[in-house]
């Protein structure tokens, strides 16, 4: 499948990896099968020794740094087991800059441990400091039931960024995909908000994304939506060429993503705070689309200046 941006192969990435281009790609994000047991689609064994797993993620681990540029990103998805056996791996073939830990919480009883309750996300980048990075800001937590700041920035609330709160490595405002509306497959898809923030992150407009995992599609869509060229590979390309005839509601979901970020405050919040006596007009909200333009972004985002109280 081709699109004015982007190229899908169907096939195993390790036969199809080693006939792309070295250095090619700006953004590598993976999401490989976790080995879990799950039954996928493409009929692809999740239930495999450990030895075999790790054996198996290195190979192409290897090819995926070859193809990425210097100065590239490298974003490895997966749950803390694997992340903690490869990383050692992945730094040392680059230079390891996060562990992103990605909240979600489920309810499911889980006897004799610790709940897990998150994802982990190593960033990493081929060289001593990546050659993109401009990361989203989120808007202050407020309280969903009347508006107000979870935290006291005490005096220096006049002093913020009008464009939200700097990014941590702790991301706990990622929704897991279960709403039939957005739910392209039986199996996991990754939310386009996770995607959204990593593209944003660590790409520009004239930037390749590479996910050699394409799962529901979601990384392409994303990079579609946001003007990316892209290239992807998938065992069972079905779902992903569904979905990409119709991105309407992707878009739009998309633009919703983009309102929310880069502002003080959410509209929600603000119209929360009105409501329960909080002084909407210490506010400034003025319309500005040049971070977005820069990113590529589907929609211009509303930016809000905290006034002096």
């Amino acid at each position: 499948m081709k699109t004015d941006l982007g190229a899908l192969f169907e096939g195993d990435c390790l036969t199809i990896m080693p006939s792309l281009a070295a250095e090619s790609v700006d953004l590598l994000f993976a999401d490989p099968p976790f080995n879990l047991g799950k039954a996928y689609a493409s009929k692809v064994n999740d239930a495999l020794g450990e030895r075999e797993y790790l054996d198996w993620s290195k190979r192409w681990i290897t090819e995926a740094v070859r193809l990425l540029k210097p100065g590239g990103s490298f974003f490895f998805y997966n749950l803390p087991k694997w992340s903690l056996k490869l990383g050692e791996f992945l730094g040392g073939l680059l230079t390891f800059r996060h562990w992103v830990a990605i909240n979600m919480t489920y309810t499911l009883p889980i006897p004799g441990r610790l709940y897990p309750s998150h994802y982990a996300l190593l960033y990493l980048v081929k060289g001593q400091k990546p050659r993109i990075f401009h990361p989203d800001r989120v808007p202050i937590e407020t309280c969903r039931h009347c508006g107000g700041e979870k935290h006291d920035y005490g005096g220096y609330k006049n002093k913020m960024n009008p464009r939200g709160v700097n990014l941590t490595d702790v991301w706990d405002d990622i929704p897991p995909v279960r709403h039939l509306k957005y739910k392209r497959r039986k199996a996991n898809e990754l939310s386009l908000k996770l995607l959204d923030r990593v593209i944003s992150m660590a790409s520009d407009s004239d930037s390749v994304v590479f996910d050699p995992f394409g799962g529901s599609g979601t990384t392409y869509v994303v990079a579609e939506l946001l003007g990316r060229r892209w290239v992807g590979i998938e065992l069972d390309c079905a779902d992903i060429v569904a979905r990409m005839r119709d991105t309407t509601e992707d878009r739009k979901h998309l633009e919703k993503i983009a309102s929310e970020k880069n502002v003080l405050f959410k509209r929600e919040a603000l119209q929360l705070r009105a409501r329960n006596g909080y002084r909407t007009d210490r506010y400034r909200v003025t319309e500005n689309a040049d971070a977005d333009r820069d990113r590529g972004s589907s929609s211009a985002t509303l930016q809000l200046s905290l006034m002096d109280r």
